[in-house]
């Protein structure tokens, strides 16, 4: 499966294959065997490799996912620190930061099962999107869900150098099912996941995540009403 938002820059990549195609015919003292090479390699290689980025595979979505809080993004642990929070979760949280590179899926996936009460845009900088500064400078889409407990779970998708555009298709109000997709962020970004004291997490700096099914932390029981 493709994301929908992939499709525009699939047919400009291969308009661009042809284009370049039409480049190696009338370009003289290229030998025609290497003609006959290239061609075959461009015309489907740029449509191809926009593909692979907008690719939306389907995911395993755990069990007990209406109390637990998965991974939103494909890609890798690179911050797990406590902070002060104060828009949404209001106290000392945990923050998960995931870092995508060009080559993982970029879909984003709902993290947890609830009620959208908190949507805010911020622009910003585009600092390389490993940087720990990223998650206050940089361009993002923060989004808080209340799940049935009362728990609160805020996140942000987070532009990085590459990126300039951050899809989010949810609305106040709605209620969604943690990993439901969502949106998406364009060619390398991070996806910062934050989450009260008293629910620990379940991974570590470096682990690879992957969205809709890695576990981040679980809701404790007697939360639930």
């Amino acid at each position: 499966m493709i994301a929908r938002e992939g499709w525009p820059l699939i047919m400009v990549a291969f308009l661009i294959g042809l284009m370049v195609c039409l480049l190696i015919l009338i370009i003289p003292g290229i030998a025609q065997w290497m003609k006959l090479i290239m061609i075959p390699m461009v015309v489907p290689g740029f449509p191809l490799s926009v593909m692979y980025f907008f690719r939306d595979p389907e995911r395993e979505i755990p069990l007990e996912a209406e109390s637990i809080i998965i991974a939103p993004a494909d890609g890798k642990i690179v911050e797990i620190v406590q902070e002060q929070e104060s828009n949404f979760v209001d106290g000392k949280v945990w923050r998960i930061s995931i870092f995508l590179s060009v080559l993982d899926v970029h879909v984003n996936r709902v993290p947890v099962s609830g009620t959208v009460r908190h949507l805010d845009y911020k622009s910003g900088t585009f600092k390389v999107a490993w940087h720990p500064d990223a998650s206050a400078i940089n361009e993002q889409s923060i989004i808080g869900i209340e799940h049935p407990s009362g728990k609160r779970v805020l996140f942000k998708q987070i532009a990085g150098t590459l990126a300039r555009r951050i899809v989010n298709r949810l609305s106040k109000g709605d209620i969604v099912d943690a990993g439901k997709r969502f949106g998406l962020i364009r060619f390398g970004s991070r996806m910062d996941v934050i989450f009260s004291m008293d629910i620990h997490p379940q991974v570590e700096i470096g682990d690879r995540v992957r969205a809709g099914e890695t576990i981040l932390g679980v809701i404790p029981l007697d939360e639930h009403t």
